[in-house]
């Protein structure tokens, strides 16, 4: 599906980026795929990168590759967070909010895919929307008010798979007890992610925070190693010949979204964006269409009043 594009037939790149010297840039999700390309982007044009990672082995190893890259100047460091643990997503976000001073914007770029059975996070919430969801949702909160001090940005890594499962929130059971699917849980917490975007705009809009941005996109059908790090057997099969087609896209172009999220000016917040090609699976970067139900307002208020009942954080604006 190709819309008109602002940035041309190119979509956006990262050429459009001059100097990012003196910014500071959260990632969650760093070790590969496209958290790791974002990074590698933003390092490239001299930004500082604090890397949120649930495993400490592969993230040392991370940053030793980036300095292999791009030389041992770069300013990359590391901090442990498990989305799944909201006990870790606090004590994460307290170590954040002690080390930098300074967040131009929080990418949330982590993510789990197709769990084939249902499992659950230590504190209860079905795998998927305890770490898409409500695990992002508390880092944002925690983080908010070092965003707000710094004219930051806010940018959730979405999916087109939000419009993939029912299309609304399943309040009467979120843990998904009675009918268990790997694509309609994940296809749930990605829609969960993205309407909490546009109802944090509504709230900071209602509440005369206008310098800080939250920005909603989508990698498209990308490289990465969601599929074999989550889903089932016959999922990572198809996936691994998928990847072989002109039907997937390479994770260095899957991370250009966040990190045009993350970086350009004058960006549409309402808008949704990621590639623009068919299906909206590869393409030229720049704004994507976004089903109604994603915005419903009244379903997104409801959700994030659960979330911060969920999550026992309320949002300070």
């Amino acid at each position: 599906m190709e819309t008109k594009n602002k940035f041309g037939k190119k979509g956006w790149i990262p050429e459009r980026i001059t100097s990012l010297a003196g910014k500071t840039y959260l990632i969650t999700g760093t070790t590969s795929g496209t958290g790791f390309e974002a990074a590698r982007i933003l390092l490239s044009k001299g930004a500082k990168v604090v890397m949120l990672n649930r495993n400490a082995n592969k993230s040392e190893a991370t940053i030793a590759t980036l300095k292999r890259e791009l030389g041992d100047a770069i300013n990359v460091s590391f901090i442990p967070m498990d989305l799944a643990e909201q006990a870790s997503v606090k004590k994460a976000a307290e170590e954040v909010l002690t080390k930098v001073p300074k967040i131009d914007a929080l990418i949330c770029n982590a993510a789990i895919a197709q769990v084939p059975k249902q499992t659950f996070t230590v504190d209860g919430f079905e795998s998927q929307l305890g770490v898409n969801h409500y695990g992002n949702f508390l880092l944002q909160a925690m983080l908010y008010p070092r965003i707000e001090a710094s004219n930051g940005r806010i940018v959730v890594v979405g999916s087109m798979g939000y419009n993939l499962g029912i299309k609304t929130i399943q309040f009467e059971d979120m843990n998904w007890d009675k009918n268990y699917g790997p694509n309609d849980v994940y296809s749930q917490s990605k829609l969960a992610q993205i309407m909490s975007v546009y109802e944090l705009q509504r709230r900071l809009h209602k509440a005369g925070k206008s310098n800080v941005k939250v920005y909603a996109c989508h990698p498209g059908a990308s490289a990465t190693s969601l599929i074999k790090t989550s889903g089932g057997l016959m999922l990572r099969f198809i996936w691994q010949i998928m990847k072989l087609t002109p039907m997937v896209q390479s994770a260095e172009k899957g991370s250009y979204p966040e990190v045009m999220c993350a970086t350009e000016e004058d960006l549409d917040q309402t808008a949704f964006y990621g590639p623009t090609g068919r299906n909206y699976w590869t393409g030229p970067v720049g704004e994507c269409q976004l089903e109604l139900h994603a915005k419903d307002k009244t379903v997104a208020k409801k959700l994030w009043d659960l979330s911060e009942k969920q999550t026992n954080f309320k949002w300070n604006f």
